[in-house]
């Protein structure tokens, strides 16, 4: 098994070397055989190959089993003149050379940072909940008309499009992430106005009733669901959507969370998966050791999980994460009266530690 390495920029190398510490003992502990390969991306890869994707990088990512990412990007590069290679160029790039057309969001409400989310803590609390966003259909990858006057009025556009195998390709990883979870499927569209929507509905249902007939599913159109994921998180399991309800009702999800240092994520298609935490590259804190490495060791799970599949294994890292953050540890950003301060290392070492069959 071959994990491709791509610390990044900012706190990526920090946060990365924790989940490498926390994978390896992982590994140790379930006699998995598993080689890293690190290479670079972003603004670091710019600055070492003028791309921010080297061709060293992409194929050492197409060769691997998954790959980890940190973060990418910082203020050093954001007035390059040539856009195409600010270093975010190579995250999209990446994507899309994998063929990354699944993005799953996990939002767990764990007892010890319920108290941080803006929710009521009753409400927010044992929320468990993954959202399966489509990557690379939809408006955002439709036909767009910029403005220009149309018989005198100023007028733009953008098409929502979707076909069958797409459709169908998102809804089998939202069946078959609830099979490995609780079972439940929620498609959420807007099939009361948009043929795209009921297009959407139609196929999900008819997948459903031929492979996955085991699997509770159920709709909700998208102004249903932002509601209420704000009023009764705790009823969802999977959601299903397209990419811009998506990328809407995943950002209103990890507010939920309390912190989004604590949130990972999976960008999977047939064949290499990416996994990253949701945050950005927080130059600002980048070597000073303060940074919050769990997103990254959760998101190793992920891969451990979706990509190697090692189910047990992934199970005991999110375990040993509970039972530190359990035991009062914290990185700075959510230091609070009675819990003990640690390092990005040092929290990187104590998940590890914490990590048994």
């Amino acid at each position: 098994m071959k994990i491709t390495v791509l610390a990044g920029d900012g706190i990526g190398p920090e946060i990365t070397d924790a989940a490498l510490v926390v994978l390896k003992k992982t590994a140790q502990v379930f006699g998995l055989d598993i080689s890293y390969d690190h290479q670079l991306m972003g603004g670091c890869a710019y600055d070492a190959y003028g791309t921010p994707l080297p061709e060293v990088t992409l194929q050492s990512a197409k060769a691997a089993d998954g790959v980890l990412l940190g973060a990418v990007g910082g203020p050093k590069w954001d007035q390059l003149p040539d856009v195409t290679k600010r270093p975010e160029k190579g995250l999209l790039a990446i994507r899309k050379a994998l063929g990354l057309y699944c993005n799953l969001r996990p939002v767990t409400v764990r007892p010890y940072v319920a108290h941080l989310s803006p929710l009521k803590t009753e409400r927010a609390e044992g929320a468990d909940l993954v959202i399966v966003r489509e990557l690379t259909g939809g408006i955002y990858f439709g036909e767009h008309q910029e403005a220009a006057l149309v018989d005198g009025v100023e007028t733009a556009s953008d098409i929502e499009k979707y076909t069958r195998p797409e459709i169908e390709r998102i809804a089998v990883k939202a069946f078959e992430a609830a099979r490995l979870r609780r079972g439940k499927v929620t498609s959420v569209d807007k099939a009361n106005v948009l043929g795209s929507s009921r297009l959407w509905r139609k196929v999900v249902t008819e997948l459903h009733d031929s492979r996955y007939p085991e699997v509770e599913l159920n709709h909700y159109y998208v102004d249903n669901c932002a509601m209420q994921l704000v009023l009764n998180p705790k009823q969802f399991d999977v959601i299903l959507t397209n990419n811009i309800f998506g990328d809407i009702l995943s950002d209103e999800a990890s507010t939920i969370a309390g912190s989004i240092g604590l949130l990972p994520s999976a960008s999977l298609g047939d064949g290499t998966g990416l996994y990253e935490p949701i945050h950005g590259s927080a130059p600002d804190l980048a070597g000073k050791g303060v940074a919050n490495p769990l997103g990254t060791i959760l998101s190793a799970a992920l891969l451990l999980r979706y990509s190697l599949g090692q189910e047990a294994a992934a199970a005991a890292i999110e375990r040993a994460v509970d039972q530190v953050m359990e035991a009062g540890y914290r990185t700075p950003d959510l230091a609070g009266e009675g819990l003990t301060v640690v390092s990005t290392g040092e929290m990187g070492e104590l998940v590890a530690q914490a990590v048994k069959k």
